[in-house]
């Protein structure tokens, strides 16, 4: 039977970040995935100013801009008559917002993990969890795409595995809170569409537009939850009338361009916060705590809980101080620390996706954008916040 200090499942952002950051630190990590990569996933791409800032303390955003991922320098948000629009405000020498293809990130990041010493195996399912005699979590059962099993011991299993994570349901995660869906989402491909980083909104409407890999551009329509059922009988019509009727002039441009690929989308917009850790384990990313996607922080989300779960398990070496994971009891009140870096972090992030979710433009955020329009110094400020997920109870137009 193989033996690992940490099986990390799940090879999107949050776990091949995960993978990356604890192979770094001297670890023996094994990164799982059912998928064969790369391969794409439901995602809205962009990544927000956070993200940015660890890929680029990782050595990764250079690769990422160097492999064709256009860097996007103009932001606009359009309410009606009303528009904000400037460049992206630049920070520690990123001036640019960047949306790539999950094929491509993902990949990326997994093949770091690699090159730090992980080992990655792709096409491996999950099926079980190991337990010790007093119940702690010790390791997993896999499955590969041949169909043979085996068992994997490991003093740490990371769940990175998403919101419907296998992790979280064979370890018995409760979940500590949950709100219902609020919106469902559908997104297209476009040849031909030129953009740059553009929110466009009316009452129970929303239009997202970021370019993205191969000249493309991405354009996500979103609509309230009840609407679903409406919505998925004819995707094309809805998010044709959603282009129309809340970008009248995205929609003209579209009209000479081209989409490509199939419509893409959910109803599966659930938001939960699952318990973060216990004996053995650690949720990270959507697997603990999934949100509306609407605003569009999930890979920056998963970056940082990646690197807030490295600095807690600390260093593996057997001659520094701090919680290896060859200490048990030091590992989960590591890990414990973890789930509360989490929580803080997560949770005004969490409420600011259920606040957009709701799709709700009143008379008074009217006059409030009005007012910051009416203002440079206050458009920079609400355009810093759009790039830097900021929660908004934190934007003064003072």
């Amino acid at each position: 039977m193989e033996s690992y200090d940490v099986v990390v499942v799940g090879a999107r952002s949050a776990g091949a970040a995960t993978a990356m950051l604890l192979a770094r630190a001297g670890h023996r990590v094994l990164l799982l995935d059912r998928s064969r990569f790369p391969s794409d996933t439901l995602s809205t791409q962009h990544i927000h100013r956070p993200g940015l800032r660890l890929l680029d303390q990782w050595g990764l955003l250079g690769p990422l801009a160097d492999g064709g991922c256009p860097p996007v320098r103009h932001i606009s948000y359009t309410l009606g008559d009303l528009r904000l629009e400037g460049p992206v405000p630049v920070e520690e020498r990123i001036d640019a917002v960047y949306a790539p293809r999950r094929y491509v990130l993902d990949a990326l990041v997994a093949d770091a993990a690699v090159a730090a010493g992980a080992e990655f195996r792709d096409g491996c399912t999950v099926t079980g969890v190991l337990s010790g005699d007093d119940g702690r979590t010790v390791g997993v059962t896999c499955r590969t795409d041949g169909g043979a099993t085996e068992e994997i011991r490991a003093r740490l299993v990371v769940g990175a595995d998403g919101m419907r994570s296998t992790v979280a349901r064979l370890v018995g995660a409760a979940t500590e809170r949950e709100d219902a869906p609020m919106t469902c989402v559908y997104y297209g491909y476009w040849a031909g569409l030129p953009a740059q980083f553009e929110v466009h909104e009316r009452q129970g409407r929303l239009i997202g537009v970021v370019p993205t890999h191969d000249e493309l551009t991405l354009v996500a329509a979103y609509f309230p939850q009840e609407e679903f059922p409406a919505v998925r009988q004819d995707p094309a019509l809805a998010y044709a009338e959603a282009l129309r009727s809340t970008a009248p002039e995205l929609a003209e441009r579209a009209a000479g361009a081209r989409r490509v690929e199939r419509l893409r989308g959910t109803g599966s917009q659930f938001n939960f916060f699952r318990q973060a850790t216990g004996p053995g384990w650690v949720l990270v990313g959507d697997a603990g705590c999934h949100k509306d996607s609407i605003t569009g922080t999930g890979i920056s989300d998963a970056f940082e809980q990646a690197a807030a779960l490295a600095d807690a398990v600390g260093s593996a070496s057997a001659t520094e101080p701090g919680p290896g994971p060859g200490d048990a009891a030091a590992l989960d009140a590591a890990l414990h620390g973890f789930a509360a870096a989490r929580d803080r972090l997560m949770e005004p992030r969490y409420q600011m996706a259920l606040d957009s979710a709701g799709l709700q433009v009143t008379d008074e955020r009217r006059e409030f954008l009005r007012w910051i329009a009416s203002d440079p110094g206050s458009t920079r400020a609400f355009l810093s916040v759009a790039v830097s997920h900021v929660d908004a109870a934190q934007f003064s137009p003072a």
